[in-house]
């Protein structure tokens, strides 16, 4: 399960409404690079496919592939501003290393 905090939710609710995207889901990926070898990508997607997983999360569907819900599964986000700007916070059981913008991390090696 991938959880979102209220705030990520309202969030996430501005940002679809920004865009005119009042339909599309909230699809969470990881890719290689970054800091410390992994990072997050948040993107909205209207048309996910199928066979993708899908988590709801204080009123928000997130769309999540197979290979990167091996590393998200237990992921809680957040959202917070600050002197420098707001941003997503990211708070994941399975990284071991994140770098200091928190939006790289390590994984655990998956047995």
């Amino acid at each position: 399960m991938i959880n979102l905090s209220k705030a990520a939710a309202n969030e996430i609710r501005r940002l679809q409404a920004t865009r005119q995207k009042l339909d599309s889901q909230l699809r969470l990926k990881v890719e290689a690079g970054g800091c410390s070898g992994l990072f997050y990508l948040l993107e909205f997607d209207e048309n996910p496919p199928v066979k993708e997983i899908v988590c709801n999360s204080n009123g928000i569907s997130i769309v999540v592939d197979a290979e990167s819900y091996k590393f998200l599964e237990g992921l809680n986000i957040d959202y917070s501003e600050d002197l420098m700007g707001g941003g997503f916070r990211f708070h994941n059981p399975n990284a071991t290393d994140t770098c200091s913008c928190g939006n790289s991390f390590a994984k655990k090696k998956l047995s």
